[in-house]
Order: structure tokens, then sequence, then C-alpha cells
């Protein structure tokens, strides 16, 4: 499996980017998606997840209201709307993908087998 991260960028505040994750070597839509962030000096964090159900989506506090995640089944590709972003959303996002996953470990980054290479945004004022 491998996943393709793309669409990072240099934007101002208040901004929107849109992130994509593309996925091929296994069937897409069996697959729980998610991404996740890596600051500068910190920990890889949990930004936002979709759910092989296709329906259960979950956020991380800071992203809920500005980040979207959604899925094109026919493209085998996953997306990160980023609205309103913050000079805090600065980092380096990671696609990771699982095809086993328990929905109890859908923020857990240990928990997803498949990563892409990171993609760098950078919000600036």
């Amino acid at each position: 499996v491998q996943l393709q991260a793309s669409g990072g960028g240099a934007v101002q505040v208040g901004g929107s980017l849109r992130l994509s994750c593309a996925v091929s070597g296994r069937t897409f839509r069996q697959s729980t998606m998610a991404w996740f962030r890596q600051a500068p000096g910190e920990q890889r964090e949990f930004v936002a997840a979709l759910f092989r159900n296709g329906v259960s989506t979950h956020y991380a506090d800071s992203v809920k209201g500005r980040f979207t995640i959604f899925r094109d089944n026919a493209k085998n590709t996953m997306y990160l709307q980023m609205n309103s972003l913050k000079p805090e959303d600065t980092a380096v996002y990671y696609c990771a993908a699982d095809f086993s996953l328990i929905l109890s470990s859908i923020r857990t980054s240990s928990a997803y087998d498949y990563w892409g290479q990171g993609t760098l945004v950078t919000v600036s004022s």
C-alpha cells in the first residue's frame, strides 16, 4: 500500500488549503483514513479521521469547525479541506491508512500501518 500526500504550501492567516492523499495498492474503500500533523519540536498529533464505513468522522478539538475530511472512492483519494487557517496549524501533515483499525483507536497514530511522506503547511500572519 502506498500513500502519496500533496497540497501543502504557504498561506496567510485565515486562508485555505486542500490536502490530498492518493492511495494505491489495496481497496481504498475498505480503509480507515486519517491525517496527523507534526510541528517543529512537537510530537505528532491527530488531526482528523474518516472511519472505513465512510460516514464516521472525527476531529481534533483544535480543528473542529475549520477542517473537513472526506474521500472520493472513485479516485482512491482522501482530502483534508482546511479553512480559517491559523499560525498554530503550521506543521508537516501526514496521511495514514489502516484496514483493520477499530473505532476506539482512530485517534492513535500507532494504530495505522500505512503512512504517506508528509506535506508541509506554513501559515503566516
